[in-house]
């Protein structure tokens, strides 16, 4: 099945950079901010638009537009905002730094990002990473993960996998058996097996990997991996898995349980909504509606509220 990703978020025609900034900065001066304003421009332009509206800005009234916006805005508001500001890549970045400083290291973070990337888009992560933060990612990322799921991400982040397209069906064959010897066919896992094919194949030959494992062990990659490997090393297999099967399906899930229970991860429901609006929301929103029988909205509108929750949904019913 092609995945045919369907963004939510699209570049606006006829455009009118200098025009934009005018309206933000009439919406930001004197007393009171009119939050819509900002809303109906921002979750309207592409991200390459926000930054021609940014450049003009401060061209126009030598200010710099995402320090007007922060001193305006508050909150998770101004986190959705400031996210729509910051060119994407960027943005993961700023992800991945926060997800590994301070105490403790926030996996499920890791995963998302680096597990759903493709080689190309691994690489510029790494090099904008780098430029930032004076310190290669795979580097920082190795002093704050640990063991076989230390290994996959390193793999991952130092870009191993083949090119998007590559596919080979004997080796995909060849892949199965290892897979199989390595994990059901014998006691305990040889997990270096697992990371080697996982890292190494592109998404398009995964599945043709996955398909013949279940040829031939009679069932599926994901049962597998769930008898064979548990925490954080189990989270990035499936994560993996899902997204060669349905990008899509996976984030829906990432929404869901951001969203399930006491308590809203926020950062996680922000993250989704802003870095996938130009890529593939309105799938998703598809995703999470066949999974969960209820609209993705519905269920933002029930967990967050006022200019929060009215920039999400712009996000998300943009196209």
């Amino acid at each position: 099945m092609v995945y045919t990703p369907i963004p939510t978020v699209v570049p606006v025609s006829p455009f009118d950079a200098a025009a934009d900034s005018q309206t933000l900065r009439a919406a930001m001066k004197g007393f009171g901010t009119n939050e819509e304003e900002i809303i109906n421009i921002l979750t309207t332009r592409s991200n390459a638009q926000r930054q021609q509206i940014k450049s003009k800005y401060e061209a126009e009234f030598d200010r710099d537009l995402v320090d007007d916006l922060k001193s305006e805005l508050g909150g998770k508001f101004e986190d959705v905002i400031i996210g729509l500001m910051t060119p994407l890549v960027e943005y993961l970045c700023q992800h991945l730094h926060n997800a590994m400083a301070g105490m403790g290291t926030d996996e499920d973070t890791l995963t998302e990002i680096l597990c759903t990337k493709s080689n190309e888009e691994m690489h510029t992560i790494v090099k904008a990473y780098e430029n930032k933060y004076g310190r290669p990612l795979a580097e920082q990322m190795c002093s704050e993960t640990s063991g076989h799921y230390r290994r996959l991400l390193t793999l991952i982040v130092t870009g191993v996998r083949d090119a998007a397209g590559t596919v080979d069906p004997g080796r995909a064959k060849e892949a199965a058996a290892e897979l199989y010897a390595a994990g059901e066919a014998k006691l305990g896992t040889d997990e270096e097996v697992f990371n080697r094919i996982m890292a190494h194949s592109s998404f398009d030959q995964l599945n043709l990997v996955f398909e013949e494992y279940k040829q031939l062990s009679g069932q599926t990659i994901e049962q597998a991996i769930k008898h064979e490997m548990d925490d954080e090393l189990h989270d990035a297999m499936m994560a993996l898995v899902e997204c060669v099967q349905s990008p899509a399906a996976y984030f829906a899930n990432r929404l869901y349980k951001a969203m399930d229970g006491m308590g809203t991860d926020d950062t996680t429901l922000i993250r989704i909504v802003v870095s996938r609006s130009e890529i593939d929301l309105g799938t998703i929103k598809d995703e999470f509606e066949r999974i969960y029988n209820r609209t993705l909205s519905s269920a933002i509108t029930t967990e967050t509220d006022g200019d929060y929750k009215r920039a999400l949904n712009a996000l998300l019913n943009g196209a």
